[in-house]
């Protein structure tokens, strides 16, 4: 059991810089508790109390040790100057909107991503308040929390990054640190509260050395602020655009979220999280992040939105990249009759695990690449299948490299069933299929030798539905039993692996034969050319072909694990190499629970 009131050293976690601090915490070893002996805790709340100034040195190695405790939710809260070792209990106060707050928070969330990009990082903002606000004729507490804050997740363990000069203050500090937090924010009265690095003194002799102390340059702020984005995974960089945006609204944030017009040319657009999950997790961080704020969260059709016709917004916040955008917006303002609005811009956060077919900054396009592979949603219910072989429905529109990617796993042990060599199977003379088809559509679709011409057969049902629906209903049945066949060969001989290739897979209903499903995408105008290069037909007709399909989107709702063919070669064999090894995995753990 751990007690409540703990601060925490690990030497390994520590950069070179810190390492040299471990000396003088010897003579106090006796008060440090090992992390071995430390619980994970979902959520934590982090209270840092250094000079703004000193902060970007000092934030890496700290967010490195919080990462050691909490998993899965780190609040920040900002109280440079705080003394928790005073005697006196410190209250939370007002702290003002500065420049190096600002550059804080970007350097906060670009260390996180690096560091511990698991945690979901808040940087709150509740106790920021400019003296523009507080002066505008209105009522406003000088206390930041009147009453306890309430926070999406309850913190289950505080943190700060004060320190401890006297090891014997340790229970002293712990204990105005626990009772600061529930002044602050509800969480539990018995909130175990940790010291994170207690000896920084040699640090802070450096900073002082480095940088002294100017006056903080102030940051001018805004009654009314828009943003606009996609939103997709909420990410570093979009919590440093969103964060930004809070710290210079006065009043109120507008946020713009891409709704369907806005998405088509995105990449990987069937992987985007749906308008409405997007809008709760924006809703839900903005709420943690600044309360006092009036939050309008509307859907964007259109690169501009309300931006261009709402007279009170007097800011936007841009990222480098769309710094264009902002003017553009400008320009649309001005011939509306309406003022230009400040254009405050922002710094891209690098992504330092990005790959060479990924974009170098933090972006929802690259988060949702390495999504390709993975299991996106759990299998369902296969009790009624044998576990091996375990069999996977490989599907995807025309031109997608389906049938690239199942030939890669066949490589990789797979069973590969061609469904498409199947169907033809089923159309050959004395089969069942072959008569029933004579029967229903006429004997006029058969050549000299009495094989059923295909060209001829497809003429009879393109464009009428119900023939369409005749021939699937003879025709899938019997695929189906060919496959079942295949699988019980593959079962008897040891088979672990089968892999259904098959471009019908859900319109026939064939995944009561699978225990998972895989569908590979790739955008409308590339499948288009690859139709039109393969098969030689107009761009028309290639349009006809893809349109008669299951859209991509409608495909990837059905699948628990997608793919694509969109890059080169050897960025697929990676997703496919991936996706082998998970699967891997999962029949692995399935085998050990039976």
């Amino acid at each position: 059991m751990m007690h409540p009131n703990m601060w925490f050293y690990q030497k390994c976690a520590l950069p070179p810089l810190y390492s040299d601090l471990l000396d003088t915490a010897a003579a106090v070893n006796s008060l440090v508790l090992s992390a071995s002996i430390m619980s994970m805790f979902s959520t934590g709340i982090l209270v840092l109390t250094s000079p703004l100034h000193t902060l970007p040195l000092r934030i890496a190695p700290v967010l490195t040790s919080a990462a050691q405790l909490v998993e899965r939710t780190l609040y920040v809260h900002l109280h440079p100057g705080l003394n928790l070792g005073s005697g006196n209990q410190p209250r939370s106060v007002f702290i003002p909107p500065v420049v190096d707050l600002s550059t804080l928070i970007n350097r906060l969330y670009s260390n996180a991503a690096d560091i511990c990009a698991h945690l979901d990082i808040k940087v709150l903002l509740t106790n920021v308040r400019s003296l523009s606000a507080a002066c505008n004729g209105t009522a406003v507490s000088n206390c930041p929390f009147p009453t306890p804050q309430s926070l999406s997740h309850s913190p289950e363990v505080v943190l700060t990054d004060f320190p401890l000069q006297d090891p014997g203050q340790s229970h002293q500090i712990t204990q105005s640190l626990q009772k600061y937090t529930g002044q602050c924010y509800v969480c539990s009265p018995s909130l175990p509260s940790v010291l994170l690095y207690p000896e920084l003194m040699k640090l802070q002799e450096k900073e002082e050395q480095e940088k002294p102390e100017n006056q903080a340059e102030s940051l001018e702020t805004y009654s009314d602020v828009v943003v606009g984005g996609t939103f997709d995974r909420l990410h570093g960089a979009h919590k440093t655009l969103l964060n930004i945006s809070c710290l210079l609204s006065n009043r109120r944030c507008l946020i713009g979220v891409c709704d369907e017009a806005m998405l088509k040319k995105k990449v990987l657009t069937e992987l985007i999280e749906p308008y409405s999950l997007r809008v709760q997790r924006l809703h839900e961080f903005l709420q943690d992040v600044k309360p006092s704020l009036q939050l309008e969260i509307v859907p964007l059709d259109d690169p501009f939105g309300v931006s261009i016709v709402d007279p009170l917004l007097q800011c936007i916040v841009v990222s480098e990249e769309t710094r264009l955008g902002g003017e553009a917006v400008n320009r649309r303002r001005i011939e509306n009759d309406l003022p230009p609005l400040v254009i405050h811009e922002i710094q891209l956060l690098k992504d330092a695990y990005h790959t060479e077919s990924e974009e170098e900054k933090i972006s929802s396009s690259s988060l949702r690449s390495r999504l390709l592979g993975t299991l996106l949603t759990p299998p369902k219910d296969t009790s009624h299948l044998p576990p091996l072989p375990y069999v996977i429905g490989l599907t995807g529109g025309s031109g997608s490299g389906k049938s690239s990617i199942a030939k890669q796993l066949e490589a990789l042990g797979a069973v590969r069933i061609d469904c498409d060599k199947l169907g033809h199977k089923v159309y050959e003379p004395g089969t069942a299929a072959y008569h029933k088809v004579l029967e229903e559509f006429g004997s006029d679709i058969l050549n000299e030798d009495k094989t059923i011409n295909r060209r001829a057969l497809g003429r009879k049902v393109f464009g009428n539905q119900e023939r369409l629906k005749a021939l699937t209903h003879i025709v899938w049945p019997e695929i189906a039993l060919l496959v079942k066949n295949t699988i019980s060969q593959a079962r008897q001989e040891g088979k672990q692996v089968c892999v259904m290739d098959a471009a019908v897979l859900l319109e026939a209903g064939w995944t009561d034969m699978v225990h998972e499903v895989w569908v590979t995408i790739i955008p409308e105008e590339e499948a288009v050319l690859r139709i039109t290069e393969r098969d030689g037909v107009t761009t028309e007709d290639a349009l006809r072909r893809l349109q008669s399909q299951w859209s991509n989107a409608k495909q990837v709702q059905r699948a628990n694990v997608v793919l694509s063919t969109l890059w080169e070669p050897e960025v697929t064999h990676k997703q496919v190499l991936r996706a082998w090894s998970l699967l891997q995995d999962r029949i692995q753990q399935r085998q050990v629970k039976q």
